[in-house]
């Protein structure tokens, strides 16, 4: 039977002690970024590789545009404002029940250990995983030219682990409080300085093995298109702060094209 240090690195990244703890939700809350360097050991991430690359074959691919927001057009504003103005996003996805077992995800998703770890650094009293069958766990697969055009988190924190990383290209790019989403404060100015190119983003350099905890809610980011014939395959960990959440059929249908397994 498996075990959670048969994958995570926990010599280096101890779930458990407290003031290794309190560091890393200081340094998501000053930065809005915790990057886990080599989360995952050596033969952890080779299995986490060898099952996404056997997997990679059930992807669902999209290519969408959407505003920042993620919210659909405002018609009473131009189509030239920043609010309707259309980022391009495209990958492919497999779901929560295509994952399988041996690559120890599910085994991670569902510790204990990890989700209360999880919990203290964004600053929950408890996560949840995602009662559909689709969402909880999903691997992202990046080709060529693929890329997650800068938007804003509708949820207040993402826990991501990328498992391979593009022969370029494929960075992680965010524009720490852009906004304030909480005082309806959109920040047209700075979002569209952003877009255009006159604002600098900083960049995260994430390896693989990583495990990276970001607020996006408030941060604009981006992942810039992949660059070489190597994939880029990215893990989202989607939690919630309540049980018994369902992703909505209208978004599954959307990410997944389906409802629930096949």
């Amino acid at each position: 039977m498996a075990h959670l240090s048969d994958f995570v690195n926990l010599a280096a990244h101890p779930l458990d002690d407290v003031a290794y703890i309190a560091d890393k939700k200081a340094q998501l809350d000053r930065d809005r970024v915790v990057c886990l360097h080599d989360f995952i050991s050596q033969d952890g991430l080779q299995k986490m590789i060898d099952a996404a690359m056997h997997s990679q074959h059930l992807a669902y691919f999209t290519n969408s545009t959407h505003n920042v927001y993620l919210t659909p057009p405002d018609t009473s504003l131009p189509e030239t404002h920043i609010f309707n103005r259309q980022i391009t996003s495209s990958k492919g996805c497999i779901t929560t029940d295509q994952v399988s077992d041996e690559s120890g995800l599910p085994l991670i998703y569902h510790d204990e250990q990890f989700q209360n770890f999880i919990a203290q650094i964004v600053a929950e009293q408890a996560i949840y995983p995602y009662a559909d069958p689709l969402s909880a766990i999903n691997i992202h697969y990046a080709s060529e030219g693929q890329e997650l055009g800068w938007h804003f988190d509708n949820s207040s924190f993402a826990v991501t682990l990328l498992l391979q990383a593009p022969e370029a290209g494929g960075i992680f790019e965010y524009c720490p409080d852009l906004r304030d989403a909480d005082r309806g404060k959109m920040n047209f100015e700075g979002v569209e300085a952003v877009i255009d190119g006159t604002v600098t983003p900083q960049i995260c350099n994430i390896a693989p093995g990583t495990l990276v905890l970001f607020r996006g809610r408030n941060s604009m980011h981006r992942v810039t298109p992949t660059i070489g014939n190597r994939t880029r395959f990215l893990v989202v960990f989607a939690y919630n702060n309540a049980p018994d959440i369902a992703l909505s059929e209208t978004a599954r249908m959307t990410f997944y094209g389906r409802l629930g397994t096949e």
